[in-house]
């Protein structure tokens, strides 16, 4: 019998770093070992967001991040539906050259207006071109170091401007689709009550067809958000940017960015369910 004794495994000395996501263990033979250890929640709370006010990197950056996304579903909107109205009439209404008639004057004014909604259906096109076969960061560093290079701008506006143009192009081609689905049949009523067809497509074919769009364009919206958190490639403060900010600071990755992903996974969230909650309603009054 083992006179010294049951056997009793020596514990390992453990040194923390404060500020450190590690272990170091002290083996018997004096060698040091690395481990992964998940530290105290509250110390790593502290260390991340109450320590010298880090939380407002946050806060500031969501401000400038909504502030942007608001500004530009703005922007796209109008810029969408006005490019798909422009682009479903050129498909949808196949507007012909106009055939000579006596009266030059009045034969003069709608080839101008023939030419016209050529050169604009074309610019249409261009645009929609351009910037769905071009990456939106691209578009960004574009408008900031080349467009607006020599100018004094605050960067809120050239986001603004970058990111609104951008999904102006998807929002067009959405709405155009809606508007191709409209049946013909519908045009024609409008005409029969006497409608011109600026105020068939407003009173008659937009309604029907935002309806029809609508989930597409929520969804839009909230591609448009995440999008941007690339603002920081122009020096902008937005909520990515905040928290990279924050994980340079204290040298730890984990909290700070998961941070930001439940809170843009909350704005989503909120977002998504607004748009269902809308779309029902839609629903009902078709009833």
């Amino acid at each position: 019998m083992n006179s010294m004794g049951p056997f009793v495994a020596r514990q390992p000395d453990i040194i923390r770093s404060p500020d450190s996501a590690w272990l170091m263990h002290k083996t018997d033979k004096g060698e040091m070992v690395e481990g992964i250890y998940m530290q105290d929640f509250m110390d790593q709370f502290y260390l991340n967001f109450i320590k010298d006010n880090r939380w407002k990197y946050l806060t500031d950056g969501l401000k400038t991040t909504l502030l942007i996304t608001f500004f530009a579903v703005i922007l796209g909107l109008v810029l969408g539906f006005l490019v798909a109205i422009v682009r479903s009439s050129a498909v949808k209404s196949g507007i012909k050259k106009p055939a000579k008639i006596k009266e030059k004057g009045v034969y003069i004014r709608k080839l101008l207006g023939y030419y016209l909604f050529k050169l604009v259906d074309f610019i249409c096109q261009l645009y929609l071109t351009v910037i769905r076969g071009t990456p939106t960061m691209i578009q960004l560093l574009i408008m900031y170091y080349v467009i607006f290079g020599s100018v004094s701008i605050d960067k809120r506006v050239v986001a603004i401007l970058a990111f609104g143009i951008n999904s102006g192009a998807y929002v067009a081609e959405i709405v155009r689709s809606g508007i191709m689905a409209i049946d013909i049949g519908q045009f024609e009523a409008g005409r029969s009550l006497g409608f011109g067809y600026p105020a068939t497509m407003w009173h008659i074919i937009l309604p029907q067809a935002l309806k029809n769009v609508l989930p597409a364009l929520g969804n839009e919206i909230i591609v448009l958000l995440k999008e941007t958190s690339i603002s920081g490639y122009i020096a902008l403060t937005d909520l990515t940017h905040g928290g990279n900010v924050i994980r340079s600071q204290t040298y730890s990755a984990f909290m700070p960015l998961i941070a930001v992903a439940l809170i843009y996974l909350a704005i989503v969230s909120l977002l998504a369910a607004g748009v269902s909650r809308l779309e029902r309603r839609l629903r009902t009054n078709e009833r």
